[in-house]
């Protein structure tokens, strides 16, 4: 099968979001916690995360247009303080319900029935049963002019984990953890390890 730029032009809005987002393959899926300057805690799913550096350490998010109210985009605009709480199994079902669309005065904590986690001089909250969080700074908000989207860049200001969970070489076990990935909008995956080799040098 070939797919043209005229074939994707012409496809349907659902099936091209679903395939755009299949194509870079299985990703992190993670909930994004956030706090309102009202108070009120927003948890949305993202599955744009990646990592940007280490020294410092930066991850970064792509957020979808801004052209309706986006409440996470908001609130790290307006407190710089977000967290990253990875998914596993036992959550799953309620963390795919925090993509439907509550109003901002809604928190999605309360209306899936997942917990609140806080740490002192963090004003943004954690998800309690998330075995893997981390909490960010905002850096800086880069504009992609050609969608209208934005990358989100965000310093690691704390992470949460358990002992077991970090190995003596910095990796994390994430098949330990059971730390899910996802595809498209609604289909997720568990991971196995397939290998691990040495630092490659020529």
């Amino acid at each position: 099968m070939i797919i043209t730029a005229a074939h994707i032009d012409a496809m349907e809005k659902l099936p091209k979001v679903q395939l755009a987002t299949s194509l870079p393959g299985a990703k992190p899926i993670c909930l994004v916690g956030t706090k309102s300057l009202a108070g009120v805690t927003n948890l949305a799913p993202f599955s744009s995360i990646t990592h940007l550096g280490s020294s410092p350490m930066l991850i970064g998010m792509v957020t979808r247009p801004d052209t309706v109210d986006r409440n996470t985009l908001k609130n790290i605009v307006d407190t710089e303080s977000w967290t990253l709480n990875h998914v596993h199994a036992e959550i799953l079902e309620q963390a795919h319900q925090c993509s439907a669309r509550y109003p901002a005065e809604i928190s999605e904590f309360s209306a899936v029935g997942i917990n609140e986690h806080f740490h002192p001089n963090i004003s943004a909250p954690f998800v309690k049963e998330s075995r893997i969080k981390y909490a960010l700074d905002l850096e800086d908000i880069v504009d992609i002019k050609t969608n209208n989207t934005k990358l989100i860049i965000g310093r690691v200001k704390l992470m949460e984990m358990p002992d077991e969970a970090l190995h003596s070489d910095g990796s994390i076990n994430l098949i330990e953890t059971a730390s899910l990935a996802s595809t498209a909008l609604d289909t997720y995956f568990s991971l196995s390890k397939v290998a691990q080799f040495g630092y490659a040098k020529a």
